[in-house]
């Protein structure tokens, strides 16, 4: 689930900038109430829940690419233009541009340099755009100018999740929608599929995010496809593989040029378990970041743990879901409800 990633002074800043970070993300999510939309808009939450079920029904990939959108509309804090991730397939590569602060939509198919530079989506619906449009749509008719962007993308995710036959957990409301973007932030705000374990653990502990909480999101990781480009390298170049499972994802994926998509969860790509982490025990981690969790450091017990406890995973899943949930948010009079997600008011 993530983008391009640059180092960010020593050890001290990163340390000191968690700190700040970790004290924030409670204060913000005290202003948020489960119970946000119950007087003014109660049918929002089984308004969403259905279009999701149905969208995960026709199509299960589109549980990955809602749960990914909510992923990089949270991590990239301060809502920028764009979340493009490298690690994720072409569903989900037309990442929803900053729901909370971009302008409009883009749909990136390689690294964006500027605001000018977009990519025509070819399936922009199997991104996860089609359904949170639907959403949108349904809901301003319901309740013009009450739920937001960032709600409905938070919403989705938990919903797509549990779809897809994974944890619930209670959904925080009340987030606004920002008017503002930064593309450059953006760029380095996500790691990216060659990072290391420290490089991955820095990244998550900038949001104020723990170790257990960045193994537990990286379970997202069980569901959805990767394209060939970012695993190339590993299966041709890391040691640390299966010679089987390389073998087979070398069959799609040549040494040079194009190449099939693969699941990033070799045995239940479309099943919301704990597969991602026996394929890391077992050395078959599609990305080399994922591979990194289970590589002889320090979250190799963790990893071995979810292995081992399908219920463990999840309880610290959605534990981890409701903290990065909070993360940045705006809210009261901050930003605004959009009557569009493309685009602000």
């Amino acid at each position: 689930m993530a983008s391009g990633y640059r180092s960010h002074g020593s050890v001290l800043s990163v340390f000191s900038l968690s700190l700040a970070l970790a004290a924030l993300v409670p204060a913000a999510r005290a202003q948020l109430s489960p119970t946000f939309y119950a007087s003014s808009c109660p049918v929002a939450l089984l308004t969403i829940r259905a279009a999701v079920r149905t969208a995960v029904a026709l199509d299960a990939r589109t549980g990955a690419s809602l749960l990914r959108l909510h992923f990089h509309d949270c991590f990239c804090n301060a809502r920028h233009v764009t979340c493009w991730s490298r690690r994720t397939d072409t569903l989900v590569a037309c990442v929803y541009v900053r729901v909370r602060a971009a302008t409009r939509l883009f749909c990136w198919t390689t690294r964006p340099t500027s605001p000018g530079r977009r990519a025509r989506a070819r399936t922009p619906g199997r991104c996860g755009f089609g359904v949170i449009d639907a959403i949108k749509l349904l809901l301003e008719a319901l309740c013009p100018r009450t739920v937001s962007c960032a709600d409905i993308l938070a919403v989705a995710a938990r919903d797509s999740v549990v779809a897809l036959g994974g944890p619930s957990w209670t959904v925080q409301l009340g987030r606004r929608d920002s008017t503002t973007a930064s593309l450059s932030t953006a760029n380095t705000d996500l790691p990216s599929p060659a990072s290391s374990l420290s490089t991955l653990l820095a990244a998550f502990a900038r949001k104020g995010l723990s170790s257990t909480d960045m193994v537990a999101l990286s379970g997202a990781h069980t569901v959805g496809q990767a394209q060939c480009q970012n695993f190339r390298a590993r299966i041709y170049n890391d040691t640390n593989i299966d010679a089987a499972f390389a073998a087979t994802r070398r069959a799609g994926c040549p040494a040079t040029g194009g190449g099939a998509l693969a699941p990033l969860d070799a045995s239940t790509p479309n099943a919301f378990d704990n597969g991602y982490y026996t394929d890391l025990v077992a050395q078959r981690g599609l990305l080399h970041s994922d591979q990194e969790l289970f590589n002889g450091g320090s979250t190799d017990g963790l990893v071995r743990g979810y292995a081992a406890s399908p219920a463990q995973f999840q309880s610290d899943f959605a534990a981890a879901m409701v903290k990065m949930g909070g993360i940045g948010v705006l809210t009261g009079t901050g930003g605004q409800v959009r009557r569009n997600c493309r685009r602000v008011n």
